[in-house]
């Protein structure tokens, strides 16, 4: 029998030392993934062992008649029960919400057929089951060595990248910003549009991502809900973690090359630290005025062109030198916020990216 794989979750426990309910198990004819972050447990390897011995002699196999049959570990200070996991299973355990009641099972499946092994990635775990297998035909798999630069500052980045192994460490100017563990995502500007980017990112140690072009991500996914509240928590995630790292730096720099910093990350920066104050920025059409009171925009400027459409248009923009000045008028700091600052964001990167695309 060839390319068996089956997903197993845990059903009952009891003192077990490793493991809890409701996690999984990953079984092929290749490989045995246990839960992210928990230690292999030997007496389980030599219980599922066994078990895929029985299944591989069983011709025809069919894992349908294995359904709601519950299987022991042999048990040491603990014991753990666990069960297949049928294709159908509805995906009740994604974070974030539904993704129209696809099925985690299969999309765990196909990730392990295809590359070997699963990792907990919420990003896989957003794509529509229906469409994974041709999904997932688009990442290609590279392989980095150990201190090799995956994605360079002030280079062109036009992937997204998921850590499938290993490690990776976010880093600019020398300054570490994050680590990126199996299951992350780095890259995910190029799925805004952006394709300059701001980190260097390099591997820790030996370890292999799967990338897509930022573009097709976008053309293939851009209307997915699921995906799209994804990547926002992702980006506000990000910038939360990244921005702590940099702050103080910030704090006594509040200048700069547009090329060194696209203007979407500049203005979630003040955003995410709450600034009040106006950025001005001087262009390739010109001087432009953004104004943040406590990181919300309540005015912008450029190219005779005002608000919404002003910030739009300075989010185009690729060159250029930016200042921050803190405060504000009495009258700035009684103006009303021009919109939603998320809301705005997205807008200005998706008619940059169709810009593009034009």
């Amino acid at each position: 029998m060839n390319n068996f794989s089956a997903v197993f979750t845990i059903v009952k426990e009891k003192n077990c030392p490793l493991y809890n309910v409701d996690e999984r198990l990953h079984l092929s004819d290749k490989t045995l993934s246990c839960p992210k972050g928990k230690e292999m447990c030997l007496i389980l390897v030599r219980d599922l062992t066994e078990l895929l011995f029985k299944f591989l002699q069983k011709q025809p196999l069919d894992l349908n008649d294995y359904a709601g049959k519950v299987f022991n570990c042999s048990g040491c200070t603990g014991l753990i029960k666990f069960s297949l996991v049928q294709p159908d299973e509805p995906r009740d355990d994604l974070s974030g919400g539904s993704n129209g009641g696809g099925s985690l099972a299969k999309i765990d499946s196909v990730v392990l057929e295809m590359f070997g092994k699963v990792v907990d990635c919420a990003l896989l775990q957003a794509l529509p089951p229906d469409q994974i297998e041709t999904l997932l035909g688009h990442f290609r798999e590279i392989l980095l060595e150990e201190d090799a630069v995956l994605i360079r500052k002030g280079e062109k980045n036009l992937n997204l990248y998921i850590v499938f192994d290993g490690e990776l460490m976010i880093e600019s100017g020398g300054v570490h910003l994050a680590t990126l563990a199996e299951g992350e995502i780095c890259g995910e500007m190029s799925y805004l549009g952006a394709d300059v980017a701001v980190s260097t990112i390099k591997a820790t140690r030996k370890s292999k991502v799967l990338a897509m072009a930022g573009d097709v991500f976008a053309n293939l996914l851009g209307n997915n809900h699921a995906v799209q509240a994804y990547m926002a928590q992702l980006l506000a995630g990000r910038l939360r973690k990244t921005n702590a790292a940099r702050a103080r730096d910030f704090e006594s720099c509040m200048s700069g090359r547009i090329d060194e910093i696209v203007p979407a990350e500049l203005f979630q920066i003040f955003h995410m630290h709450q600034k009040t104050g106006v950025l001005s920025l001087e262009l390739p059409g010109g001087r432009a005025k953004v104004s943040f009171r406590e990181g919300c925009i309540i005015n912008a400027s450029y190219c005779k062109l005002t608000n919404e459409e002003a910030i739009f248009k300075v989010l185009s923009e690729k060159t250029g030198f930016y200042r921050f000045t803190s405060g504000l008028s009495p009258s700035e700091m009684k103006a009303a916020e021009i919109g939603d600052f998320m809301m705005l964001l997205m807008e200005g990167v998706k008619r940059v990216d169709e810009d593009q695309d034009r």
